[in-house]
């Protein structure tokens, strides 16, 4: 039932359960006659509902193009290899998402997963550039069909206790697909491949599974 309602009303299903049942404890406080404290309730049960919001995305179909995996703000393109890897240098895109953005986190290629591997970790504001090697976190790494790896960390904040992970070694992905959740906000860092130019900067707005970030130099 609550996994057909998420599905109808455009909500993670990790966060159906929790949305709904804050929603029906504000109904029963409001039918026992607390019309302040359970319209307080239902309130935050909205705001939780908000945070789980999982809208339609339309991926771009062009070949040689790697795409946002998080809705958020970028802030910051340094270079930098794979976690655990030696070489080669990546381009890294950090994007940071608040806590009003939308919180599902999407392949930004596509291929097979080569790599997943959760670290625990601190629980810092996800915006410094030093949480990415202290905070809770989960690395992704996609393998093209030309070879290339494609990696993506999702990086758990201060808000953040959970990083949800929905893809697992050798499963085939497609660009934009869902691949999991970090709740309540935090960070996403993509590793572009040195094959690639970044095409955004330091301070624009991206949407998860539609805005590209980098495409294959000619």
């Amino acid at each position: 039932m609550t996994g057909r309602l998420a599905k109808a009303l455009k909500l993670a299903p990790e966060g159906a359960r929790l949305s709904f049942g804050i929603l029906l404890a504000g109904i029963v406080v409001l039918g026992f006659g607390f019309p302040v404290a359970g319209g307080i309730v239902i309130a935050l049960g909205l705001a939780v509902a908000s945070f789980f919001r999982d809208p339609e995305r339309f991926p771009a179909r062009t070949a040689g193009v790697v795409i946002s995996g998080a809705d958020g703000r970028v802030t910051d393109i340094s270079e930098s290899c794979i976690p655990g890897e030696e070489s080669p240098q990546y381009h890294r895109v950090s994007v940071f998402m608040s806590p009003l953005n939308v919180h599902v986190n999407r392949a930004p290629s596509a291929g097979e997963v080569v790599t997943v591997e959760h670290t625990p970790g601190e629980f810092r504001a996800a915006y410094h550039d030093h949480s990415s090697q202290h905070n809770e976190r989960n690395l992704i790494v996609i393998r093209d069909d030309a070879g290339r790896r494609h990696g993506m960390m999702q990086v758990a904040g201060y808000l953040a206790r959970r990083i949800v992970c929905r893809v697992r070694v050798h499963d085939r992905i497609e660009a934009g697909q869902r691949i999991g959740l970090i709740m309540f906000g935090s960070r996403v860092d993509h590793f572009v491949p040195p094959e690639y130019r970044v095409t955004v900067t330091i301070g624009e707005r991206v949407r998860a599974g539609e805005t590209v970030i980098g495409e294959i130099r000619e």
